[in-house]
């Protein structure tokens, strides 16, 4: 029997800045974020650890990456920040519609394609044997990946929220489907590092 356990970690908290760019990189929150993570995962035997393009990713991967020497790592275009479905908001709540309402139509098509192409990518069973990766990356993309392993409505991507740092936990198999193991598992992070990255009325 083939199987992979897929980890799923958000990037820690990014620097506050008044226009999103690229460029925002962690704050001291979410650099400890990201040490702590990666201090949870030393004992696992990753064969390779993926993370987005953006900074805030890469520089949570690097941290992290410092507790895993010898595991490979990787920047790809497929862990991005990226819509991942052009979802109706037909009989949404509001504040989805207008939410869904802010994306140009490029990216309606582009995050989508790369959405299809990272599931394609990591929400499979290997050919044989056990595999273990470590994906880096944004709220969408794990919410995504969790609606898609429960089998839920296209359109229950919409408020899976992450915390920052957060780790979650998928395991597929050759002999049935996927089994979410974990979900925004914080216990790494001490209270003071919780919560960041929900809607402020998320938080306890």
């Amino acid at each position: 029997m083939a199987s992979r356990l897929l980890y799923l970690a958000r990037h820690g908290e990014q620097e506050s800045a008044e226009v999103e760019s690229p460029e925002i990189g962690l704050s001291e929150r979410g650099r400890r974020q990201a040490t702590l993570l990666g201090e949870r995962l030393r004992s696992v035997p990753f064969r390779t650890v993926h993370h987005g393009p953006l900074r805030r990713a890469a520089e949570t991967a690097e941290l992290v990456a410092a507790s895993l020497p010898g595991i490979p790592v990787y920047a790809t275009e497929l862990a991005g920040d990226h819509l991942p479905h052009d979802t109706d908001p037909a009989g949404l709540p509001a504040a989805y519609a207008n939410f869904l309402a802010a994306f140009p139509e490029r990216e309606r098509v582009d995050g989508p394609r790369l959405t299809a192409a990272a599931v394609a990518r990591f929400a499979t069973a290997p050919l044989d044997g056990e595999d273990r990766e470590l994906v880096i990356t944004h709220n969408f993309l794990i919410g995504w990946l969790v609606r898609h392993a429960l089998d839920a409505p296209e359109r229950r991507w919409l408020g899976l929220n992450q915390h920052n740092a957060g780790l979650t936990v998928i395991r597929y198999s050759s002999s049935g489907p996927p089994s979410l193991i974990a979900f925004n598992d914080v216990a790494h992070l001490p209270p003071e590092l919780r919560g960041t990255g929900l809607p402020s009325d998320y938080r306890v």
